[in-house]
């Protein structure tokens, strides 16, 4: 039986990695931690990237959205299952808004590379995801 010997950032990266990393950095453009240029740069290098290894520093400077905020904590909040109405569906909007500039940033990407627009596929998804996320939200409060 032998060990693996082969450094965890030496491995090459696969499909769910870069998808991985442009989640996050979607997370960390809708909450205000990048700006769009900067986002634009560190996705192009993530969907670039070979190793593992090369993902890494692409988020090293982002806090992990499940961890928990530095600071005094508040005994009273117990997380997201018990946050308000209110701040649940803008958890939601914020998530869709996040897949939006991921999906568009991939339909603009293959719309270049390939020096043709493409049918704006991100329509279907996002007009749905936003339609259960209106229906959800209240809309028709009794």
């Amino acid at each position: 039986m032998s060990a693996d010997l082969t450094p965890r950032g030496d491995l090459r990266a696969s499909d769910a990695d870069r998808d991985a990393v442009a989640r996050r950095l979607a997370t960390a453009l809708s909450e205000g931690r990048l700006d769009l240029q900067e986002y634009q740069g560190r996705l192009d290098s993530a969907m670039g990237a070979v190793t593992v290894g090369e993902l890494a520093p692409l988020t090293a400077d982002i806090p992990d959205p499940d961890a928990p905020a530095d600071g005094p904590v508040d005994l009273a909040d117990t997380g997201k299952r018990h946050a308000p109405p209110a701040r649940r569906r803008s958890d939601g909007w914020r998530t869709w808004a996040g897949a939006a500039v991921v999906m568009i940033g991939i339909w603009l990407f293959t719309s270049i590379a390939s020096a043709d627009f493409q049918p704006f596929w991100p329509l279907l998804p996002l007009g749905i995801w936003a339609a259960v996320l209106a229906s959800s939200s209240g809309g028709c409060r009794r």
